[in-house]
Formats: C-alpha cells, structure tokens, sequence
C-alpha cells in the first residue's frame, strides 16, 4: 500500500504539480521530490500507526482548499494530512534523524532536507500552515565538490564512437556534439524542435530551467552532425518540420533524457571509458576547457544557463587546481624541501 504512496495524498500530488506545471521542473526532478517525500509520508504512518485511506486524505485536502484551516481539529479517520500541516520542528528533526540512521551521504541528506524545506514553503506560502517548521532545520555542511570533466582527448574519443552512416548513429553523434558544444542539459537537449535551430548563425535556442529561453552558439562540428543527420532522417522520409523534435528515437517520437543517458554509456563502454561518466560531464567539460582557455566567466555563465555567477564560479577551483597540479609538476622548486 506504501509504494507509491506519493501519489495518493494530494497535498502531496497537489504540491508535485507546481514543481512541474508552474516551477517548471523537469520530471525527472519532480520524480526526485516525489521519492524524497514518499520516505516522509511512509515514516508518518508507521510512526502513527496509520493505514492509508485515499479517500480520507481526499476529504481532508478538500476542506482545506474550501477554508476550513483547522483539518487536524476535524472529527474522522487521522489523516497523514493533518499531520503533515501539524508538524512542528521537534517532528520533522525526528524523521530526519531517523533518516540519519540509514547512514545517508552529507548529499544526500542535504537534499532531502530541500525537499522538505520546499515543501514546507510551499505550503506556508498557501497559507496551510503559519509558520515553516523547517527554518529552525539547518543543512548539513558538505565538502565542496569539484565538479568532474575530462580532457579533451577523452571527449574526441567519446564523440567518435558513434557510426554516422546508421540513422541511429547520425542521431547519437549529434547528441554527443551538441551536448559538448553547447554545454547544456540533457533536458534541455531533448525538448529542442528543428525550429530550434539557426543553421545561418549557427546557434540554438534553449529553454532552459523556469523556461527561460537562451541562445547558445553551436560550433562547426556540432552543426555538420546535426546538419548530417537531418539529412538521414529527410532520405528515410521521417518528418522535420518546424514544430517536430530533433532528437527521436525509432518510434519517431521525442527521446527520453533516460535514453539518453543509455545511449552515452553504450559509448563510454565501446571506447573503454569511466562508466562513471555522463551527459553532465560533457556539460562540465564544455565550461572547464572555456574556462581554461581564457573565456571570461560572465560568458560561460550565460551559456550554461546559470542564474548566479557563483554557481559557475566553481569552474574556476576546477581549473586552478588543475594549473597547481601543472606547476607542481612542472615548476623545477614547486616541491616542499
């Protein structure tokens, strides 16, 4: 009855639809969300002894959004509603440490607390409850993580792999090229239509989070790859109109950002590089090799997609360290005596 016990407490569901429809999520991080809080809701029941009923927690948010505010105050069956808007501080610390028990990465753990702490927020900002339970709750500190990339070698021999003479593989080599020329997200990449493309200028438009739309350039390679593979897909009489997607897979419908992330691995093990590599490597790579090459950081934050500069500022570390270990290897008194 758990399993997907998200989907069935529509504070819950009610919640997961702004993230999407008006937060414009993407749905592989509203499914993220939704994960997070299915851990909060079993806890509640097993914590209270509750079984779900649907149709109670149906009555429950119902009344809520007809303006009865006091639903835990409600004479009927107890409801993981009302203890969600119920809970204070001291109950939200007990789920966490509860959490804590699962031995969770400071990452992780730091992510469910955002879920929670957005929830809370969304949910103060409905006014279902007067104050966030979660302001008191403080996130865990992390080590800064530098985010991985890899030498261009590496990137060649990936973008390499694919056979452009195959439909398939004209696909897959221009999702390799577009992903490392532009730098943008896988899905970002798989929401762009043929109208997205400007062959002239040789740029793109994305949208990108929030649906914020932006211009990227597209380099020469990356271009000839898409340019070659509409050509395949025109000789195979499959459409590319304006409005059609770029990327499809062999129903002819938009690829998945899953298929995606299956299609780079195919290639990582074909050449014999990190499995641990992803699209969002290639993401990296594209800023750290800017970077390393004398792009000014405003620029590479603008074509990123990133709202605050202190995001992409991270891609400096990346690059002095790499210049250190340079120096240290280079520099005849780098070395400590």
């Amino acid at each position: 009855m758990n399993k997907n016990i998200e989907q069935n407490v529509p504070i819950v569901t009610s919640f997961l639809s702004y993230l999407l429809d008006e937060r414009a999520f993407s749905v592989y991080t509203g499914r993220c969300y939704g994960v997070d809080l299915r851990q909060y809701l079993v806890w509640i029941t097993e914590e209270q002894n509750l079984a779900l009923d649907i149709p109670a927690e149906t009555s429950a948010w119902q009344r809520y959004l007809q303006g009865e505010k006091d639903v835990a105050g409600h004479v009927g069956p107890e409801t993981i509603t009302e203890h969600i808007i119920s809970a204070d501080t001291e109950y939200l610390r007990s789920f966490l440490s509860y959490l804590a028990e699962s031995n969770y990465s400071p990452a992780t753990m730091a992510r469910k607390i955002a879920t929670l702490r957005s929830f809370y927020k969304w949910l103060e900002r409905n006014q279902a409850i007067d104050s966030n339970p979660m302001t008191l709750i403080r996130t865990p500190k992390q080590k800064k993580r530098l985010p991985k990339a890899i030498d261009v070698e590496q990137v060649e021999k990936l973008l390499s792999a694919p056979n452009d003479k195959t439909l398939l593989g004209a696909r897959d080599r221009a999702i390799l090229e577009t992903l490392y020329s532009t730098g943008i997200r896988v899905s970002e990449l798989v929401g762009i239509n043929f109208s997205d493309i400007d062959e002239t200028g040789q740029a793109i438009v994305i949208r990108g989070k929030g649906r914020k739309e932006r211009i990227v350039p597209l380099g020469s390679h990356a271009m000839d790859a898409v340019s070659h593979y509409s050509g395949v897909l025109d000789a195979n009489n499959i459409p590319s109109g304006s409005d059609d997607p770029l990327f499809i897979n062999k129903h002819s419908t938009r690829l998945s950002t899953r298929s995606v992330r299956r299609k780079v691995s195919k290639y990582l093990e074909q050449v014999g590089l990190d499995p641990s590599i992803s699209p969002h490597t290639l993401r990296h790579s594209f800023a750290t090799h800017l970077l390393d090459n004398g792009a000014d950081l405003r620029s590479v934050q603008e074509l990123l997609g990133h709202q605050s500069l202190s995001t992409t500022q991270i891609y400096t570390h990346l690059t002095t360290k790499r210049m250190r270990e340079s120096y240290d290897q280079s520099h005849p008194r780098a070395e400590a005596g």
